[in-house]
């Protein structure tokens, strides 16, 4: 079954190019992965969902996919829901339809077959895959200096895929095989030496994948200049990949690798949050601020991952991650459907522009509220559960008489990234729909029915995991 979920949008990707409408069929084939998605929780755990093909007998190469456990589930989750919504929330260009939705499938199904991969090989591959879709959404359709960003991310994702390439391969090399789960049972037997040179090599890979700071000047022009549907796939779902790994390959294979590094990785994250989080504050457009404040948020995953590469018995660390991961994807694609459809309305994403909106379109201004309350930490919010996770992980087993460490004090002082969010977020707000109307939104559409279908779906994740966190944690059981 998890074959379907990766195939079929390759099979409706070719269709598209067949001749078949491009926007119903792409509707179609995220439908049925989102009802397949969805279904899959409820059996997870059976041998339908996993899957062996021999590719290649020397070197041993197995097309694999399986719910090896429940975060390869959440990230399934997470991909299905933002899949629907950015295919449904967005609208292509005259002429351009099938490169538009036909990109947006390939980015789903890579995306899906990474976390879905048992095999090493295809976990990169898939990845891949996903990434040559986005250079061309980017180049093609994108707004602003589309050409000059196509060219910087390829460049930066590039080079950051050589390197985690050189770093599976040695570890694929150490250990003798490429599939995941029996990698996993040789993890004690790689040198500490070679951990060390191993856990460097990924953390740079991944690290450049998921825009860990200084390797972050990608991201936030990528994502200002991507079509909406790129934004909030590559931002919402593709991104997590290299946070995935790090969680699914380098810590369980290179623990005492990654203990070495922990102290410049802790200086990195906290680049993330608070030098990227000013940087966001200084933003004059909501795509780039947006852009920037995606960014930002990776530095609060990373900080549960550090806390685990401290303390790897931490039995929270890795639930809220991934529940932040959830979250985040979730929240940031609402986001970018929104500042989509207020750039369709009023023909402008300057702040200088915009103004009043709220008088126009209420469904906009509250569904708005809805996501920048999410991405500040609200309550109720499923940003919320993940972000005090995170932070209560930091202190997992922490005993006051020892005193702060590395860990306790990078979480001190990533606690005022929510305090520069809020500032942001709340000021994004003012300066659009608070205020006296201006030209271009004296009279701009607000959401139509349409529109409040993907809207509606992601709010409702948000407001179910915020409600609820064990509608997730109580896979990690």
């Amino acid at each position: 079954m998890l074959t379907l979920l990766v195939a079929l949008p390759i099979l409706a990707f070719i269709a598209i190019l067949l001749g078949a409408p491009a926007r119903q069929t792409a509707l179609g084939a995220s439908g049925i992965n989102l009802i397949i998605g969805l279904g899959s929780v409820f059996s997870w755990k059976h041998d339908i969902w996993n899957l062996s093909l021999t590719v290649l007998e020397k070197p041993a190469l197995h097309l694999g996919f399986g719910y090896m456990d429940a975060m390869s589930l959440v990230m399934v989750l997470l991909s299905v829901i933002v899949t629907f919504a950015a295919v449904h929330a967005s609208k292509a260009p005259e002429g351009s339809e099938k490169l538009y939705y036909g990109s947006s499938l390939l980015i789903a199904a890579g995306a899906i077959g990474a976390f879905v991969s048992t095999d090493l090989f295809f976990f990169y591959a898939f990845h891949e895959m996903a990434l040559i879709p986005t250079f061309l959404m980017i180049g093609i359709l994108g707004r602003g200096d589309r050409r000059g960003v196509a060219w910087k991310i390829t460049i930066y994702l590039g080079l950051g895929s050589l390197v985690l390439l050189a770093g599976l391969v040695w570890l694929a090399s150490l250990t003798g095989t490429f599939d995941l789960r029996e990698i996993k049972n040789l993890a004690g037997t790689i040198d500490p030496g070679a951990q060390k040179g191993i856990a460097a090599l990924l953390i740079i890979g991944f690290g450049t994948l998921v825009s860990l700071f200084p390797l972050h000047s990608w991201a936030a022009p990528a994502y200002a200049s991507a079509p909406a549907p790129t934004a909030m796939l590559h931002a919402g779902v593709l991104k997590k990949f290299g946070l995935y790994g790090m969680l699914r390959v380098a810590l369980p294979l290179v623990p005492e690798g990654l203990q070495f590094w922990l102290t410049p990785l802790l200086v990195l994250l906290l680049g993330n949050i608070l030098w990227v989080g000013l940087v966001t504050l200084s933003q004059k457009r909501l795509d780039s601020m947006l852009g920037s404040s995606s960014v930002m948020h990776m530095g609060y995953i990373f900080l549960a991952i550090a806390a685990l590469i401290a303390v790897p018995e931490n039995d929270l660390a890795l639930p809220a991650a991934v529940m932040l991961m959830f979250a985040h994807g979730i929240s940031i694609a609402l986001q970018f459907a929104l500042a989509d459809r207020i750039e369709r309305s009023t023909g402008s994403l300057d702040f200088a522009d915009l103004g009043g909106l709220a008088k126009s379109a209420p469904a906009m201004a509250f569904v708005f509220g809805i996501g920048a309350m999410a991405s500040i930490g609200l309550p109720g919010l499923a940003n919320f559960a993940g972000e005090v996770m995170v932070f209560l992980s930091a202190f997992r087993d922490y005993v006051p008489a020892d005193g702060f460490g590395p860990v306790q004090i990078a979480c001190i002082l990533a606690i005022w990234g929510v305090v520069i969010s809020a500032v942001y977020m709340l000021r994004a707000f003012r300066k659009i729909f608070q205020g006296p109307a201006v030209k271009s939104t004296a009279n701009a559409a607000d959401l139509t029915w349409c529109d409040h279908i993907p809207v509606t779906l992601l709010i409702l994740s948000l407001l179910a995991v915020g409600c609820y966190p064990n509608l997730l944690l109580h896979f990690f059981k």
